[in-house]
C-alpha cells in the first residue's frame, strides 16, 4: 500500500466550472468581490466568510491563521481577534497582511493585500454585542497563543468570567476589531489546462487599475 506521500504527486483535477473576462469582470475590485462572495453564501460553500490571514514579525517571519471575515465595505476588510496574539503583535510591529479566500467548490481564490489598522472601540464594542454569551466569555477566558498547562486553565476561566459577568460581559480591552485598507486585489478563476483566469487590481493614483496576469 502506498503512502499518501506517494500518491500526491498524481493528484490531478480539471477546473471547469467558469471563467473571468475583463469585459464580464466590475471595474471595482469590491463590487466583484462583493458579487463572488454572495455566489459563494448561495452554492453553500462551507464557511464562506472564512479567510486565511498572513502577517509577517518583525525577525521576517511569515505566519497564517483561518479568521472570519466579519463585515466589509469601501474602507476594508474587518474582522475581530485578541490584540496581545500573535498577529495582534505582528500587526503592531508590522501593518500590513495579505488575505487570502479559497473557495474550493468554486474553483475561485481572492487575495487582498494592504495595510492593517484597528477599528474604533465603538464598532467593536457593537460587533462584540452580538456575539453569543459563551463567545463573549471565551474573549476573557483564552489569553491566546500564550502557552498553557492544559484545558483547565480555560475551563476554569470561563468559569470564573462567567461568574463575574454573568449575562453581561463587556468587551475586553485586549479585544476588537482589525481593518484591512487594500491597495491590490487578486481574483483567479480556474480554468482548463491550468490556463487559469487571473485579473489583478492595483490603485494607481487613487484609481483601480485592473490587468490580467499570466496564471
Amino acid at each position: 500500500m502506498t503512502s499518501p506521500s506517494e500518491r500526491i504527486a498524481d493528484l490531478r483535477k480539471s477546473y471547469e466550472r467558469a471563467e473571468l473576462s475583463e469585459e464580464a469582470s466590475h471595474a471595482d475590485p469590491l463590487k466583484q468581490f462583493d458579487q463572488w462572495l454572495a455566489e459563494a453564501i448561495a452554492a453553500q460553500v462551507p464557511e464562506p466568510n472564512a479567510m486565511t490571514l498572513a502577517t509577517v514579525a518583525s525577525d521576517l517571519r511569515p505566519s497564517t491563521r483561518i479568521v472570519l471575515v466579519k463585515g466589509y465595505d469601501a474602507r476594508g476588510i474587518v474582522w475581530y481577534t485578541n490584540y496581545e496574539s500573535r498577529k495582534g503583535q505582528e500587526l503592531a510591529g508590522n501593518p500590513y497582511a495579505a488575505l487570502q479566500f479559497h473557495w474550493v467548490e468554486l474553483e475561485r481564490v481572492v487575495r487582498i493585500e494592504g495595510r492593517v489598522e484597528k477599528t474604533d472601540a465603538e464598532e467593536s464594542d457593537a460587533y462584540f454585542a452580538t456575539r453569543p454569551l459563551d463567545s463573549r466569555i471565551g474573549a476573557w477566558a483564552s489569553p491566546q497563543s500564550q502557552v498553557i498547562p492544559g484545558r483547565s486553565v480555560l475551563v476554569a476561566n470561563a468559569a470564573k468570567y462567567s461568574a463575574q459577568f454573568l449575562l453581561h460581559p463587556p468587551r475586553p480591552p485586549h479585544w476588537g476589531g482589525y481593518r484591512l485598507v487594500p491597495d491590490e486585489w487578486q481574483f483567479w478563476q480556474g480554468r482548463k489546462s491550468r490556463l487559469h483566469d487571473r485579473l489583478r487590481y492595483r490603485l494607481g493614483d487613487g484609481a483601480w487599475v485592473r490587468e490580467r496576469l499570466a496564471p
